[in-house]
């Protein structure tokens, strides 16, 4: 698949702002690594974003996340590795991320505010948002997967 175009070096104030979600995600916001691994990990393979589930497989294995729980995020609901409190996030993911389908419902929203606090809520969602939205700069402009260069 070949690039349209790169949107890095075409829009970088457009990169530093969604460089400045991610910074407040991982330093900021406190919400645990594990956590946004899972939900990058999650709406990136709904978004069907190769570039994506790539790395975030790959930072979730450097963190220590075993493989098991990696390749199992794509069937959680039939997985037993993952806690209450993932499932709440990932069902949150996957509402979130198809929010035209879903529109966010009540029982959902419910879920996670009894594992998580309010603040917890908006960062966890913020952090699906921002997934989302590299998601689609990928997908959409066709961002070389770091294997395309394997021959």
């Amino acid at each position: 698949m070949d690039q349209r175009l790169d949107y890095r070096t075409i829009a970088p104030e457009g990169m530093k702002a969604m460089h400045g979600l991610e910074s407040y995600l991982h330093g900021k916001a406190g919400v645990e690594r594990r956590l946004i691994h899972l939900l990058k990990l999650r709406a990136s393979q709904i978004n069907g974003c190769a570039y994506c589930v790539d790395m975030h497989t790959k930072e979730a294995h450097n963190d220590g996340l075993s493989e098991q729980w990696i390749a199992l995020v794509c069937v959680w609901p039939e997985a037993r590795v993952f806690d209450a409190r993932e499932r709440a996030l990932l069902a949150w993911t996957e509402a979130v991320t198809l929010i035209g389908e879903s529109l966010a419902p009540d029982d959902v929203y419910e879920e996670m505010r009894r594992h998580f606090s309010d603040k917890e809520v908006v960062d966890l969602t913020l952090a699906i948002a921002t997934i989302n939205a590299w998601n689609r700069l990928a997908v959409a402009f066709r961002a070389p997967h770091p294997l395309d260069d394997v021959g």
